[in-house]
């Protein structure tokens, strides 16, 4: 596999709509205001984290199980921002929506900027073939609140070309995740 570069990406986005809305920039301010960057960079793409947000919650004693996932283990917020409680956890969406073609895997990986404050973002791998808004998990590993920016980069996608096309792409496959428009929550 290789990593691909800014050129690349570029190319994808604009003939193959890979990332839509396409920043073909690090955007790191707007309208005189600092953001945390978003954009194209030199070896990926840092997406943005819409302004919806589900925050896990211990106020009904729901059990987090992935086979019975139960929709009152968290509460709904929408807005400019969202403060995740200490050593919590919170699920977001991107702005972006990904179209991955079949010879393509990404990893994506939270930015410095909020590792450093010690939010910890994971996102599985985009497999290939597959598309949606990405379903971010964000971690509050401290013991403050912590606030994280709507309209924002959260984390960078990186884009791995495989020599050969997969043999089975997610889409084949029918994954239960394709084509997701909103926080898509676990399913088995």
């Amino acid at each position: 596999m290789t990593l691909r570069s800014d050129r690349w990406i570029r190319q994808m986005a604009e003939e193959h709509k890979m990332i839509e809305p396409f920043c073909d920039c690090q955007v790191k301010e707007e309208d005189g205001r600092r953001l945390v960057s978003y954009g194209l960079s030199s070896y990926g793409y840092d997406l943005r984290v819409a302004d919806d947000f589900k925050i896990f919650t211990n106020v009904h004693n729901a059990i987090v199980d992935p086979k019975n996932f139960q929709s009152n283990s968290f509460v709904d917020v929408k807005g400019p921002f969202c403060i995740v409680p200490p050593n919590s956890f919170a699920l977001a969406r991107s702005v972006e929506y990904f179209r991955i073609p079949r010879n393509v895997l990404t990893l994506c990986i939270g930015k410095s900027t909020y590792a450093r404050c010690g939010i910890i973002v994971n996102v599985t791998p985009f497999e290939p073939e597959w598309e949606g808004y990405v379903t971010l998990e964000i971690s509050n590993t401290t013991p403050l609140p912590a606030k994280i920016y709507a309209g924002e980069g959260l984390a960078q996608v990186l884009f791995f070309m495989a020599d050969e096309p997969c043999e089975i792409s997610y889409a084949d496959r029918k994954g239960k995740y394709m084509n997701q428009i909103e926080i898509t929550c676990p399913s088995i």
